[in-house]
This record gives C-alpha cells, sequence and structure tokens, in this order.
C-alpha cells in the first residue's frame, strides 16, 4: 500500500515537472517580452527620456504636459472618432456578407477566401500606398467620378472633411475576420428554431430579429470588443497614407505617440501616452463589460 501510494506521489510530480517545464517558454517568454517591457515603458512614462541619454526621473510632468496640448486632444478626437464609425460598420458589413454566404453552393469557399483576403493584406504598408494613390488627385477613384460628370478631382488626402472617411473606408473594407466569426455563429443556430418561427407565421425578416440577432448577440459583443480595440491602436492607415495631415485631421492617437517618442525624441512623454491609451482601451472595454447583460442573450439554444 505504501509503495503503491509512493508511486502514485511520484507519478504526479512527473506530471508536475513536465507541466512546469512546457508552460516555461512561454513563462519566461511573457515575462521578458510584456511584463518586463511594460514595467519599463511605466518608469520612462514619468522620466525626461530620449533615448540617447540616460532617464531623469521627472514626475507627472509628461502627464501634465499631455493634458495641457491641444495636439494630444486632437488626436485624441480623431481616433474616437475613427473607431467609433469604422467599428460599426464594419461589423453592420461583416454579418450582412455572413448571411449571404450562409448558404452553401460549389463557389462559397471561394467567395468566403475572397471576402477575407482584404483583413489578411488590409493592415499592410502595400495596401496602404495602393490605397493612397487610388484617392490621389490622379488616381482612379477621382478618374471614375470625371468619367460620370464630375468637373474637377477631388483632394480626398488633401481636404479635411474628407481625409479621415478614406481611411474610415479603408476599415471597414478590412472586415473578413468578423465575417468569418458571424458565419461560424450562425452555423450553430439550430435550424428547427426557424421551423419553428416559420410554423407561428414568422416570415424571413422577423426571423432575422427574433432568432438569428438575439441567438449572434454574444458573437456581436466578442466583435465589437475586439474590433474596438483594434480601431484604436490603428497605425498604419495613418502613417502611410495622410502622416495626420491635413492640419492633424488624421492624427491618430499612436501615430502621434510614435512622432513623440521617435520623431521628437520625446520617449518618456510617448511612454506616458501609451499608459493613457492603456488606461482608455481599458475604460472602453469594461463599459462594454459593463452594460453587456442589457444586451446580449447568453441563454442556450
Amino acid at each position: 500500500m505504501g509503495n503503491k501510494h509512493l508511486t502514485l506521489k511520484q507519478k504526479l510530480n512527473t506530471e508536475k515537472a513536465a507541466g512546469i517545464i512546457c508552460t516555461l517558454p512561454f513563462i519566461i517568454g511573457f515575462l521578458l517580452f510584456m511584463i518586463v517591457p511594460m514595467g519599463i515603458s511605466l518608469y520612462y512614462s514619468f522620466c525626461d527620456y530620449n533615448i540617447l541619454t540616460p532617464p531623469v526621473f521627472s514626475g507627472l510632468k509628461n502627464y501634465q504636459k499631455m493634458f495641457n496640448e491641444e495636439v494630444f486632444w486632437t488626436s485624441l478626437k480623431v481616433t474616437f472618432k475613427f473607431a467609433f464609425i469604422s467599428v460599426p460598420l464594419r461589423l453592420i458589413f461583416a454579418l450582412i456578407v455572413a448571411l449571404i454566404l450562409f448558404r452553401s453552393t460549389k463557389m462559397t469557399g471561394i467567395y468566403r477566401a475572397m471576402y477575407y483576403l482584404p483583413s489578411m493584406i488590409g493592415g499592410s504598408v502595400a495596401v496602404a500606398i495602393l490605397w493612397k494613390r487610388l484617392f490621389a488627385l490622379d488616381g482612379v477613384i477621382n478618374k471614375i467620378f470625371m468619367l460620370l460628370g464630375m468637373k474637377e478631382p477631388v483632394s480626398w488626402l488633401g481636404d479635411t472633411r474628407t481625409a479621415i472617411w478614406t481611411l474610415i473606408i479603408l476599415a471597414v473594407w478590412q472586415f473578413g475576420s468578423s465575417m468569418l466569426i458571424f458565419l461560424s455563429s450562425l452555423k450553430q443556430i439550430p435550424v428547427s428554431l426557424y421551423e419553428a418561427a416559420e410554423i407561428d407565421g414568422a416570415n424571413k425578416w422577423q426571423q432575422f430579429w427574433r432568432v438569428t440577432l438575439p441567438l449572434l448577440t454574444s458573437t456581436i459583443f466578442f466583435n465589437l470588443v475586439m474590433q474596438m480595440i483594434n480601431g484604436f491602436l490603428a497605425f498604419t492607415q495613418s502613417q502611410i497614407i495622410t502622416q495626420g495631415k491635413p492640419m492633424n485631421s488624421t492624427l491618430f492617437y499612436t501615430v502621434y505617440m510614435y512622432q513623440q517618442s521617435f520623431q521628437f525624441a520625446n520617449t518618456g512623454y510617448g511612454a506616458a501616452l501609451a499608459w493613457v491609451m492603456l488606461a482608455i482601451i481599458g475604460l472602453i472595454t469594461w463599459i462594454l463589460f459593463a452594460t453587456k447583460r442589457f444586451w446580449v442573450y447568453e441563454g442556450g439554444f
């Protein structure tokens, strides 16, 4: 009996050791590449630091400077506008396309791949450069409108009223990942629910509002949280296409943070900007989770 108990104990210790060994690479990587850099960044946010010279502790100077700068508030306003417009539009288009592709045909696989492709390459520098050329004065967009009767080309990227919308359209175009998630959730809804609704006299529109949409609210919530975080962290579109111009009308918060950290060598100030953005994203995520119980259906089928 004693030997049996000892053997069981040895087996448990072996499994415990194996578990620790298997998770050790992740733990080390997480500590070295996440926790430690975050701690260093937090310290730098309280320092006067420009990379080339040692950091000098300055207390709350960076944060005081931040909240007194007009450009900071402008970049925050632009980022909020971009995220709160592009994310809902992206989810709406993703859901519409998912509903269209829900019915399986011989070409459905190809269509799904085609719609997902923009999400794979949409954040790349090459696509941003292509988008910039599309909306240039001599770009394809202006040529199409001039063929339709427009007299003069529009400076889409040079007008404060239209520049941000070119970036929003690019973001909405990248709806493929959300579409696939919606498509997967649609397949999980039992057909019997639609059959029961049809027997009760519900038409297709009523079935969508009373059956499909309520059962998709958990998926909508997941997509909303993830895409909202991505919206606030958007960088490539503004940096490559407009560099925040004209007149800072497309100056994303991340671009402003990049400019301060590397172009103007205000690395301590840039670290402070990063921590404020982390707090903003955390607050928005908390608000979404706090309001979840009012509109997300979490019951079973």
